[in-house]
């Protein structure tokens, strides 16, 4: 499986920075710049456009950027211009069916959040910066690109790190405005990308930038892959004291990972906190109270174990299973009840199966009896698999009382009879 890590921690994001990395890690980015100065054909109000990858040194580093030269008037291009232009394109250069949703989806994503900053229906929306032909040369190119890696395809993720925001005014048709733009916040917030302020007073994220991100849908998340091409880039702007410079990791991802992805035990997955601690001064009276109150806590096991220590003390392991986000307050409760000293902390994954709480009838010599009883089970493929059938132990104690039959024999009337329901294993209830 293809993967391509994107790595906006030192950049931010535009669209000319983001096309010109991606061009980076094919063979021809010439062949996909010629096909995009054929814009001037596909939108009016363009007499010259130019589009060149050159390569330059930031810090020493061989960076791509995109040089624009243009001339064009804009004054009465509207979102349905755009989307016309964008569309005709899209099918004359015979991009795949996913890439052309792809493309729609971040100009209508961009159109969208004008729309919505300024309270007005989409025809009426005035597009100022974002109607230049700029626009659809950042979302055609870097659509193209990826099509041509196969990002559009099944066997291809896409990680991304945090999004810094930067700070500071910008100035725009509607005058001085904070950083980020209102239309830039508009796209991040209907997105899933983790952003942050700083690190510098400038705009590093523009609305191009991070529709062209947040319609990509990346997994926010550090990579394991096999590294095959790394490309750099930067924008159109310089900084003294930040390295403006946008990387992208192209590569695979491990075969067993793969594996992992499609196990339909991937779908139970979960992350849960094991906090555990080691005590060899403590009582028997004081670990049966600990038990006892950590019973109505909200955990999901708690266990003690019994064990030597240094010295050959006798000691106990304490061990609680929990939700991540009541570690602490549990921790605390430890550190009170016990007076240890420390906590261990884990925090791993769990295969967790589905369950269900039911009840049946179960007959016994004539006589009928309510059973509770669990079962659980895994999907695959709409269909369930039955792990294991549990009856409640109080009320297989509770029949046993009345009906005077030994508990072994009622949880084996019980087992028989649970099974013999289930034994074309053909509860989708």
């Amino acid at each position: 499986m293809k993967l391509l890590y994107i790595d906006a921690i030192n950049s931010g994001i535009s669209g000319d920075m983001f096309l010109a990395s991606l061009l980076g890690l094919i063979e021809e980015p010439n062949t996909i710049l010629d096909d995009l100065k054929r814009l001037v054909d596909y939108l009016s109000g363009v007499s010259k456009l130019e589009i060149n990858l050159i390569t330059k040194k930031i810090s020493g580093i061989l960076i791509n950027q995109i040089k624009i030269d243009l001339k064009e008037s804009r004054d009465h291009r509207s979102p349905k211009s755009l989307m016309n232009a964008l569309n005709k394109f899209l099918e004359e250069k015979h991009f795949s069916a996913q890439a052309k949703k792809f493309a729609n989806s971040v100009l209508n994503s961009l159109i969208q959040a004008e729309a919505e900053v300024h309270g007005e229906l989409i025809e009426k929306i005035h597009l100022h910066e974002l109607s230049s032909v700029d626009t659809l040369i950042d979302i055609l190119g870097v659509t193209k690109v990826l099509d041509v890696l196969g990002g559009f395809k099944e066997d291809f993720e896409i990680y991304c790190s945090k999004l810094p925001l930067g700070g500071g005014t910008i100035r725009t048709a509607h005058g001085i405005l904070p950083v980020p733009a209102p239309a830039t916040l508009k796209i991040l917030e209907k997105s899933n990308l983790v952003v942050r302020n700083g690190p510098i007073e400038s705009e590093i994220v523009t609305p191009t930038g991070a529709a062209l991100l947040a319609n990509l849908n990346p997994k926010v998340r550090n990579y394991e892959m096999n590294l095959h091409k790394i490309a750099y880039s930067a924008g159109q702007k310089e900084f003294n004291n930040f390295l403006n410079i946008l990387r992208l990791f192209f590569g695979e991802i491990r075969d067993v990972d793969i594996y992992d992805k499609k196990h339909p035990l991937q779908k139970y997955l979960e992350p849960i906190t094991i906090l555990e601690t080691d005590v060899d001064d403590v009582s028997g009276e004081i670990l049966g109270n600990f038990l006892k109150k950590f019973e109505e806590e909200d955990i999901l096991d708690v266990k003690i174990l019994t064990g030597i220590t240094k010295k050959s003390r006798p000691g106990h392991i304490i061990k609680v299973i929990c939700r991540p986000e009541n570690k602490f307050e549990l921790i605390e409760k430890i550190l009170e009840e016990l007076g240890t000293l420390g906590v261990r902390m884990n925090i791993v994954e769990r295969v967790c199966i589905d369950r269900q709480n039911k009840q049946h009838k179960i007959e016994i010599d004539d006589k009928n009896y309510e059973l509770n009883y669990k079962i659980s089970f895994i999907e695959i493929e709409g269909k369930k698999k039955i792990i294991n059938i549990k009856p409640e132990f109080e009320d297989l104690k509770r029949i046993s009382e009345i009906s005077g039959f030994p508990i072994k024999k009622v949880q084996f009337f019980a087992l028989s009879e649970l099974k013999e329901l289930y034994k074309n294993n053909s509860d989708s209830k």
